[in-house]
């Protein structure tokens, strides 16, 4: 019983630890927001400000567009999320219910191309968004969060329909209704909150990405909002440390948000009743 007590007292422990390190970066970034500059060049830096001010907002939306940034964020986000889960959607249930030799090695690609790093895909992916003319433009960045987003929820997708009994389908079957029939009203309701949760994980990625937008697109109108908080970095390197802190706790909002959504969507159980003993 000791030796119990004492490893669940350890693993409670690593927990606790585990979940500081995970905030402290969260927690600070919302304690620099709100320090004035006499603050923030001090020497002895505190966790709580000793006089909150909202003045590194005021000039984070006065130095830079943050909402038209926002704005394009949310509009590559979006579109690249549900165009990757209508094209995964139905990719998945072939793979997953038809496990020929093509379905397993399709699947062994997803999870290589996984492990392709973004520095060895920039310069052809350049060449051929040049050819299409879809450098420094929303619709090709667009094209290139869907292709970049497809792999991960491919092989999502194929977990939760490989999760679905057939079973369901094959009494649908025999009570007469036809393969499209069964699709629409019996598997796809049981699928919905996974493809909920594969095209939320697409938002978020799309969302927080930086790399791809720093390269295709140059037009600052048409930037998103990663890549114009860089220019609260000066050309010396320095940063405008207080507006920089406020830009990127507005940024950093709607990814938390979309993440406890897709964390309860998760645990919460995608076939929760749908059969019964």
């Amino acid at each position: 019983m000791r030796t119990r007590a004492t490893t669940r007292v350890a693993q409670y422990a690593a927990l606790l630890g585990y979940l500081v390190f995970l905030a402290f970066p969260f927690l600070w970034l919302i304690s620099t927001a709100f320090k004035p500059p006499r603050e923030l060049a001090g020497l002895h830096p505190t966790w709580i400000p000793e006089n909150p001010t909202l003045d590194n907002f005021r000039q984070a939306f006065d130095e830079q567009p943050l909402l038209q940034a926002a704005g394009n964020s949310l509009v590559a986000a979006v579109s690249a999320a549900l165009i990757a889960v209508l094209i995964a959607t139905p990719m998945a249930y072939v793979m997953a219910r038809h496990r020929t030799r093509l379905a397993r090695a399709a699947t062994g690609w997803v999870v290589v191309s996984q492990a392709f790093p973004l520095v060895l895909v920039i310069i052809p992916l350049f060449l051929v968004l040049k050819n299409l003319r879809l450098i420094d433009s929303l619709a090709g960045l667009i094209l290139v969060y869907v292709v970049w987003a497809l792999p991960f929820a491919l092989w999502m997708l194929v977990g939760y329909v490989r999760a679905v009994p057939t079973e369901l389908e094959e009494a649908a079957a025999v009570d007469g209704a036809g393969k499209l029939r069964t699709l629409v009203s019996v598997t796809a309701p049981l699928l919905a909150p996974g493809i909920v949760a594969t095209g939320l994980f697409a938002f978020v990625t799309a969302w927080n990405e930086f790399f791809f937008a720093l390269v295709l697109l140059k037009t600052p109108e048409k930037q998103t909002l990663p890549v114009i908080l860089t220019h609260f970095i000066g050309a010396e390197g320095v940063a405008d440390l207080g507006p920089l802190a406020a830009a990127a706790f507005l940024a950093t909002l709607p990814s938390l948000v979309v993440f406890a959504i897709v964390q309860r969507r998760i645990t919460g159980g995608m076939l929760a009743g749908a059969v019964k003993n």
